[in-house]
């Protein structure tokens, strides 16, 4: 995705605090990510940008737009669990449980057949670039302070906001899902855009 959209735009891509090559907070919450975005916004954007947030944070992006709108120009949220009724899949708490008391190779492939639609099928589009990242993340997994951030990062981002939360949300926003995706089902999707009146781009060949 990366690649097409630096043809037309410039793009901010950051490791959150404690995931990553990047140092831990103390502490990984709503507060402390909304001071570290702000600052980040300050540091490398001209002009206010769009955000785009992937999955848990999504949730602490929409929390952020609902408070610090003013910082952002757009915002498109792609699979948070926090925008509805979320409750973990048992599927996804096996996988990840057991991904996070034993980071190997045999975890981390469970844990992303979870997540993609196709692993293989995945895989093939560019078979080094898909080792290294599964290494890189296996890596990642098995660092103490990475595992201290995404408890946290767990916590709150699978906490529902509230709804009168989202609709202090005066940006233009909008919803990106896959149509297969098994961690946080498109029905939450579909739902939030009725409540919301945010537009639902669904991506037909995709999971999470």
């Amino acid at each position: 995705v990366i690649p097409r959209l630096i043809e037309n735009h410039r793009v901010v891509v950051p490791d959150a605090p404690g995931l990553g090559e990047s140092e831990p907070l103390a502490r990984l919450d709503d507060e402390t990510f909304a001071r570290w975005l702000r600052e980040l916004i300050g540091l490398t954007c001209e002009a206010r940008p769009t955000l785009v947030a992937h999955s848990l944070f999504g949730t602490l992006a929409a929390r952020f737009a609902a408070a610090h709108g003013d910082s952002l120009s757009r915002l498109i949220i792609y699979a948070a669990p926090g925008i509805g009724r979320y409750r973990m899949p048992v599927g996804l708490r096996i996988v990840a449980i057991s991904f996070a008391l034993r980071p190997n190779e045999r975890s981390g492939e469970r844990f992303e057949r979870f997540a993609l639609l196709d692993r293989e099928r995945t895989r093939r589009r560019d078979p080094a670039w898909f080792d290294s990242f599964s290494a890189y993340a296996l890596s990642r997994a098995r660092t103490s302070h990475v595992k201290r951030t995404m408890r946290q990062l767990i916590k709150v981002g699978t906490q529902r906001v509230p709804d009168a939360e989202l609709q202090r949300i005066r940006i233009p926003a909008a919803l990106v899902w896959g149509r297969h995706d098994r961690m946080t089902p498109l029905s939450l999707a579909e739902a939030a855009s009725m409540r919301l009146g945010w537009p639902l781009h669904v991506v037909d060949d995709a999971a999470h």
